[in-house]
């Protein structure tokens, strides 16, 4: 019987074939207390555990280093480190230490027990990609567990393949053997993803994880279709059921009827030729059919993204989220030398293109160290976070701001902080700049210059753009943060998830009064939230008056042919139509 089942759309494509199932990988845990001469030796067994897993993930990164970007892109390097670090976490390490010796548990359920401490923790933070973090935290104490029991990785490549039932989906597919297959899985971890790049699957199905998790991460890195958050797919997909995998809707649909299956045998086949066209654009400069030249720029996170948004024709980097080389420390930030080689990295990668550093936006609830809960603030989205945290620990904002001046020698860097709101706020920043500046003059280390640049993702800064360009040569609209403060709504929370709407009159207002400010005075502005990597709304902010796009690579090609595609002047009148209107997207599906 066909059915359906709904999940969040992570990676883009079709891809159809029989589900393999990865049983869960969470195991049962005995519980029992052991005597108290006993405690040294469950400690080393826990201990023996955990080396053996860090041992497995040094193996794959070594395996990694002998492959090429297509078969391990470089995230799974990234992602196995944050694994590697969260193994070694003092937190995880002395917790299941002091369960075993103050309460006498065993090592397994000494290490279950920290874990729900910990993801205690995790299930408190209100920004959704830290909060997802706690899914690698489960991950890790699960491989440890295996380890323990000598259970092998739950990963493995399919012996079924060739032997299985010749079905009717089969014949459609007009291949009777190497029919692919699809993964289906309660969660991957990045070292079960790296086995899955290595294996014969075509696309996964994941029951948890959102678009900002590890799994989201790599699948669209790979360019793989792939649906998360998909809930009860795990039970409700037998081994061998045929699947489709729509990674544009984010639906799976299980045991396709073979008109279904036509369908989307033909879908796919659409979208990889589109893909082939897309392709042709690479070289292609991004101007408007009337001829306004538009930039389109790349959303980073680390280092050696720079290849990737050179590979997808990026013009720079629109916005390089320092704050990934943050986390998953424990503590331990990276000091000003470990950061002043991250971004000469991505300024060298960028070869001579400009690279957009947004200063570290974490704090409230972002913290570095998961052990540190602050349980006094409500709601922590409106708390100490992005850059009231950054004047809050003058030591790291300064240690942060001497390495990207110090990256500016290497090529053109813009310097952006988010989150500003207030003039003081104006104030402090630029007089922490100067100060970072006179600590490398007194030391004779050598600095470049830089455009500075502020975040618009706050109404109250949207409403002051005068005062904000008195200071800042460019500005960068964060619409993801600007609609939820806009609209009074929680992202992470499922219940008003609904009301989240870039569409809204309220939203447009401010953006494209940003837009019009920064033309009136000269300055420099881009859109680096979802909404510019969105070719629903390409054209409107064309006609808004956008010519600054900076997004996900892999989104910068469809944008592209969306811009060769449109006229400003025409589009202009439009957009001040769809502005104007109490019901912007239905003004726009009209006019479609």
């Amino acid at each position: 019987m066909t059915f359906s089942i709904h999940g969040l759309a992570v990676s883009r494509g079709v891809a159809i074939g029989r589900a393999v199932m990865v049983a869960s990988s969470r195991m049962d845990v005995a519980h029992y207390f052991i005597q108290a001469h006993e405690v040294s030796a469950e400690i080393e067994r826990a201990r023996a555990g955990r080396d053996a897993v860090v041992e497995e993930l040094y193996r794959l990164q070594e395996s990694i280093s002998h492959m090429g970007p297509k078969e391990a892109p470089h995230e799974l390097n990234a992602l196995l480190d944050v694994h590697l670090m969260l193994l070694q976490d003092e937190e995880l390490v002395s917790g299941v230490k002091s369960w075993i010796t103050d309460r006498l548990y065993n090592a397994e359920w000494a290490l279950t027990t920290q874990l729900e401490v910990i993801s205690r923790h995790f299930d408190e933070m209100e920004d959704a990609y830290l909060r997802e973090r706690k899914a690698d935290m489960e991950q890790i104490v699960e491989r440890v567990l295996r380890a323990m029991r000598g259970v092998a990785s739950p990963i493995v490549t399919p012996s079924h393949r060739n032997t299985r039932r010749q079905s009717q989906q089969d014949l459609l597919l007009g291949d009777t053997v190497d029919v692919p297959l699809v993964l289906v899985a309660h969660d991957l971890s990045p070292a079960d993803m790296l086995q899955f790049k290595q294996s014969v699957f075509a696309g996964f199905i994941t029951d948890v994880g959102g678009k900002t998790s590890h799994t989201a991460i790599v699948a669209r890195s790979m360019d793989i279709p792939a649906v998360v958050g998909a809930r009860t797919c795990s039970q409700l997909v037998r081994q061998d059921d045929w699947i489709i995998i729509d990674g544009d809707a984010g639906v799976v649909i299980v045991d396709p009827s073979p008109i279904i299956l036509a369908e989307y045998g033909f879908k796919k086949r659409q979208v990889e030729l589109e893909r082939s066209r897309l392709a042709r654009l690479l070289n292609t400069p991004a101007v408007t059919m009337d001829g306004e030249k538009v930039q389109l720029l790349a959303n980073i996170e680390m280092p050696e993204d720079a290849q990737a948004a050179l590979q997808a024709g990026a013009l720079g980097v629109g916005l390089f989220r320092s704050e990934f080389l943050f986390m998953g420390r424990r503590g331990h930030l990276p000091d000003e030398e470990e950061q002043f080689q991250a971004y000469k990295r991505a300024v060298e990668g960028m070869q001579g293109l400009p690279v957009t550093i947004r200063t570290v936006d974490v704090g409230a609830d972002k913290p570095l160290d998961s052990s540190v809960h602050d349980a006094a603030h409500l709601n922590p989205a409106l708390g100490l976070r992005a850059i009231r945290w950054s004047l809050a620990d003058p030591e790291m904002f300064l240690t942060q701001l001497r390495a990207i001046l110090r990256a500016a020698t290497f090529g053109q860097v813009h310097l952006l902080v988010p989150m500003l709101a207030h003039a003081s706020e104006i104030h402090q920043t630029l007089a922490h700049i100067e100060t970072a500046r006179s600590m490398l003059d007194k030391r004779g280390q050598a600095y470049g210059p830089v455009q500075l640049g502020a975040m618009i993702e706050i109404p109250a800064a949207a409403l002051t753009l005068k005062m904000f360009l008195k200071y800042f040569d460019f500005l960068s609209i964060g619409t993801n943060d600007l609609i939820q403060y806009t609209l009074a709504i929680d992202r992470a929370d499922e219940s008003v998830a609904h009301l989240y709407d870039p569409l809204h009159p309220a939203v447009l207002q401010l953006v494209a009064a940003t837009i019009a400010e920064c033309h009136r005075q000269g300055k420099g502005v881009s859109v680096c939230g979802e909404m510019a990597g969105d070719v629903g709304l390409t054209r409107l902010l064309l006609g808004l008056g956008l010519r600054s796009f900076s997004m996900h690579p892999a989104q910068i090609l469809a944008v592209k042919q969306e811009i060769l595609r449109s006229d400003t002047t025409r589009l202009a009148p439009w957009a001040q139509r769809v502005l104007e209107s109490e019901s912007p997207a239905l003004e726009m599906a009209a006019s479609a």
